[in-house]
């Protein structure tokens, strides 16, 4: 399974109820969430097992880009997961890891149904999640 997969991980100088705060607050979320230079329009965030995440994410240069999710796992300062509905389609897991009072690792784990359609997303994806991380970074400090 491992090549079907794309893991991407950054601790960070943040209590772990903090990042975890950061992704299930929309109005956080909303703010880091995606490639730098991307915006986002929150439509619907169930964050529950079985709830629908809905977004818009505009990009500087090519429009927007619809995202439809359901949620398949919560648990909250530990683990999110969902299943995405539009394209393109993958399992995403992201782990929140309390290593230290004030440090945690997030890592993000993309589940591909199919080698080629991993390999395909991976040299976009893998520079992409390390910018989402950079604004994650810059939203915590506001927090």
């Amino acid at each position: 399974m491992k090549n079907r997969e794309i893991v991407s991980s950054r601790i960070l100088n943040s209590p772990v109820e903090k990042v975890y705060q950061a992704f299930e607050n929309p109005n956080h979320l909303k703010n880091w969430w995606g490639p730098e230079g991307f915006t986002n329009t929150i439509h619907a965030f169930d964050l529950r097992p079985g709830g629908n995440w809905i977004l818009t994410m505009q990009g500087p240069e090519k429009g927007n880009y619809e995202n439809s999710s359901v949620f398949t796992s919560v648990l909250p300062n530990q683990l999110v997961s969902w299943k995405r509905k539009s394209q393109p389609l993958f399992d995403m897991e992201i782990a929140f890891e309390k290593l230290e009072e004030n440090k945690t690792q997030i890592t993000f784990r993309m589940i591909f149904d199919t080698i080629e359609e991993c390999e395909k997303m991976r040299k976009f994806v893998e520079p992409k999640n390390e910018e989402n991380f950079d604004r994650l970074e810059r939203e915590l400090k506001t927090m």
